[in-house]
């Protein structure tokens, strides 16, 4: 792919390969040196080195990291750089007048990628803030509950703890089954959790720490029957999994772009189901809080002076998904994780797999741990030796590979990690 490309030709010739890849998929040529236990279903490797090679990557490294930070694909951080260059060469506000139009154009594009309507989104800077933006938007009494899972980010777990201290509020901590064996058994102890004074459900949509991923819609429903108010984290499922919002049924979503949604750093998605914003707080009031507290959840978007050109590169990283496709990229994630998951089994016989194998409870993100394997040398030697670029977690590894891993990517990965012992 040649790097001078538009991101609009960038986005055409995704789409086109795409077609012709998959409707030429049982040719024997795209077959030839596949590895014997790739995942059943379409042969797409090549389209997969089509789409990695859309990202600034270093060609010795294999990056798994997509819990923590991805790269941003050519088109838009093109994009980010095109509009900081129009506004360093002339900040007047007569030019930066547009950049209105544009942060609309992205959450525009954002209520159309997960399910929602534009006035629903605040572009925020990451999931964290999103998190505590909801944290002490709500009001409170003494004695209210609020139910959160022990594998949340810190952001929806001790920011609670935090809110408490100030408002006597009881947070109470649920902890699910380390393997878990239907998304039942998930569901169980929050549904046992609630009491009639639990005013919030908070809570992963899939973990960062054990790649878990909880029945939300399920969660959602059973809250919204009893009057408690629900709020996802879903920093490892944008731009990982399909996501519609309404269908979710959840009250507030949050998320990062620097992560599975491959967009711009320092920026973040909070969603606010309409009906509910007129009852928040916002936790910070600037410029133009006047005429946004009756824009829905614009309210809680009045955030000061922001990077206009992040903002509006939100628009175009959804674009590059919807090139691609965004079932295919689910598909793929959902992929890799298998393949990785029976890869280690077949390499590793010894080592434990803390995420499930069934997708309905878990996504992209793979821990597992080695024995007779010191971790901290193992992981700097990956990094150093081989190129991996991983995480630890839960005393193991945390792999978490993404539309431009390949499988041969993860192929050679396992081995090299088997190699350390």
């Amino acid at each position: 792919m040649q790097p001078g490309l538009t991101r609009h030709t960038r986005r055409a010739f995704l789409r086109e390969a795409a077609a012709g890849l998959v409707a030429t998929t049982a040719l024997p040529s795209l077959v030839h040196g596949l590895p014997s236990s790739r995942p059943a279903g379409p042969v797409q490797e090549p389209f997969w080195e089509l789409v990695k090679a859309q990202f600034p990557l270093r060609p010795d490294l294999t990056m798994l990291n997509a819990a923590n930070l991805c790269p941003a694909p050519r088109a838009v951080s093109d994009r980010v750089t095109e509009l900081t260059r129009d506004i360093d060469a002339d900040p007047s506000f007569q030019n930066r007048a547009k950049f209105s139009g544009l942060e609309s154009r992205s959450r525009e594009a954002l209520g159309r990628y997960l399910g929602a309507e534009a006035d629903e989104f605040v572009i925020t800077r990451n999931t964290s803030e999103g998190n505590n933006a909801i944290v002490n938007a709500l009001d409170f009494e003494a004695g209210d509950e609020v139910v959160i899972w022990e594998q949340n980010h810190p952001t929806n777990n001790v920011a609670w703890d935090v809110r408490a201290e100030r408002t006597g509020l009881a947070v109470r901590r649920v902890t699910t089954p380390a393997a878990p064996r239907s998304p039942d058994e998930l569901a169980a102890p929050f549904l046992a959790a609630l009491t009639p004074r639990t005013r919030v459900l908070a809570f992963s949509h899939v973990s960062n720490t054990t790649g878990v991923r909880l029945p939300a819609a399920r969660l959602c429903a059973e809250a919204r029957t009893r009057g408690i108010r629900t709020l996802i984290d879903g920093a490892q499922t944008v731009g990982a999994l399909q996501l519609d919002l309404h269908a979710l049924g959840c009250d507030f979503y949050t998320s990062s772009a620097h992560k599975w949604f491959m967009g711009p750093k320092e920026a973040g998605i909070l969603y606010i189901r309409a009906e509910l914003a007129p009852s928040l707080w916002p936790p910070i009031v600037g410029v133009g809080w006047e005429g946004a507290r009756a824009r829905a959840a614009r309210r809680l978007g009045t955030l000061g002076q922001r990077d206009d050109a992040t903002v509006a590169a939100m628009a175009t990283t959804v674009e590059f998904h919807e090139g691609i496709g965004v079932p295919r990229i689910e598909a793929r994630v959902l992929e890799l994780a298998a393949f990785l998951k029976r890869r280690i089994r077949e390499t590793m016989p010894d080592a434990m797999i803390l995420t499930p194998d069934d997708p309905a409870m878990s996504a992209g993100v793979v821990v597992f741990t080695v024995p007779g394997l010191d971790l901290r040398p193992a992981y700097d030697r990956l990094y150093q030796e081989h190129g991996v670029a991983c995480a630890t977690q839960s005393g193991g590894f945390r792999f978490c590979p993404h539309v431009y891993t390949t499988i041969r990517d993860l192929e050679q990965t396992v081995a090299r990690v088997a190699s350390l012992r």
